[in-house]
């Protein structure tokens, strides 16, 4: 297992990240939540996301970035990574047609994310609202909660509670709850 260094707060240093990145401690330092980030290659598989958020300290959750049929309606999934994603189970609760995974440069554009660093950070850049906020309810249960900071060669570990109180309230997103049985 990679030794992931945490730091309390942002970086130490800006070199090298990008504006995107930047803007995310920014907003973070603004609200006053306390977190904690760590540097780390590309993770673009579940081990190493797993690797991650136990260096965190965290419990794995998916972030899906989803879409009707029609895409007109985007939603952001956060579900825990050891359930499965079944389509018919959202659909029921939030009474919308059938959905698929939104594509790459929808992601850029609505959360100004790439595929693999989506995370509920992104929300930040919807000031439109376009993208609607599921939760697993299992999720919420948790006292923290990794994210990427709209990267994904960094990752932070967030009080659940700042998350989805005083960070959803500055970014004008209501949550829905949902409640997923998919299992592994």
């Amino acid at each position: 297992m990679a030794d992931y260094q945490l730091v309390k707060g942002r970086p130490e240093s800006g070199e090298g990240r990008t504006e995107r990145e930047m803007r995310v401690y920014d907003l973070l330092d603004e609200l006053g939540m306390e977190y904690w980030s760590t540097d780390h290659p590309h993770a673009d598989t579940m081990e190493a996301c797993e690797a991650i958020d136990r260096a965190l300290g965290t419990t794995m959750v998916k972030n899906l970035f989803l879409t009707n049929r029609q895409h007109t309606d985007y939603y952001l999934l956060l579900m825990p990574a050891d359930k499965v994603f079944k389509t018919k189970e959202i659909t029921k609760q939030i009474g919308s047609a059938r959905l698929s995974f939104g594509s790459g440069e929808e992601m850029d554009e609505l959360l100004d994310c790439h595929p693999g660093s989506a995370s509920v950070l992104g929300l930040m850049n919807d000031p439109e609202n376009r993208v609607r906020l599921l939760v697993d309810e299992d999720v919420l249960k948790e006292e923290y909660l990794g994210a990427h900071p709209c990267m994904n060669t960094s990752s932070l570990k967030l009080r659940t509670s700042e998350v989805f109180g005083i960070f959803l309230e500055k970014v004008h997103h209501a949550m829905t709850v949902v409640e997923l049985h998919g299992e592994v």
